[in-house]
């Protein structure tokens, strides 16, 4: 059976200025195995997508995309199902702006994917990247979020992509100390910069006393944080 990706509703105002993309991880574990919604990588994300709704302040929709099928490979990628999201996205909200939030393999999906039309800011959390990873990103803002106890996604890796991008567009890294690949201990932070950045960058207007000091301080042009 063919596989199709899914867009689940987080929020969806009545009259939106802006919608957010929340992707998930999870490495393949046999060829093209579907996704399940009850997968601890998917399940992960539910958090993520609230405070990013709650973030948005009833301006936001957010939508969580289940992939078709897991992992990455040569026949079909996440990025693939992100190009059918942002589809979906224009047939249900017209040409709003779009931010991309993705954890691990939806990390790298997220920046492979920010180049595409109406993409306007990018988060990549614990991104699972090759080194050679490139995409140009002119016009976007661009935020990661590293733990720098990740042993899944190397946070070297990350960076090494990170400053890649940073030749063509604007990009932030905000490392958390002692941070792992789930996001479990230091889970509050890393969905709060995530959803404090894309709500910045979609909305324009949050209250400066409303935005954590890391994240701030992005904003304000320090490009690699220590939070």
């Amino acid at each position: 059976m063919q596989a199709q990706p899914r867009l689940l509703p987080v929020r969806e105002p009545e009259y939106p200025t802006g919608v957010v993309l929340v992707l998930h991880g999870g490495a393949s574990r046999q060829q093209q195995m579907m996704v399940s919604p009850t997968q601890l990588s998917v399940v992960r994300m539910i958090p993520t997508a609230k405070r990013v709704a709650r973030e948005g302040r009833g301006k936001l929709a957010v939508y969580r995309l289940l992939n078709s099928y897991r992992g990455w490979d040569t026949h079909h990628t996440p990025v693939a199902d992100v190009e059918w999201a942002l589809g979906q996205v224009r047939e249900r909200h017209g040409e709003l702006p779009v931010g991309l939030v993705g954890h691990s393999l939806g990390g790298r999906a997220a920046l492979l994917a920010g180049d595409q039309r109406g993409v306007e800011s990018v988060v990549a959390l614990n991104p699972w990247v090759y080194p050679d990873d490139t995409v140009d990103l002119t016009g976007r803002r661009v935020l990661v979020v590293h733990g720098t106890a990740d042993r899944i996604a190397l946070p070297q890796r990350a960076e090494l992509v990170a400053r890649r991008i940073a030749r063509t567009t604007e990009v932030g890294f905000i490392k958390i100390p002692g941070g792992k690949h789930a996001m479990l201990r230091h889970g509050r932070a890393f969905d709060g910069y995530a959803a404090e950045f894309t709500a910045v960058s979609l909305l324009g207007h949050v209250p400066r006393g409303s935005v954590s000091e890391p994240v701030m301080r992005v904003l304000d042009g320090e490009a690699w944080v220590t939070a």
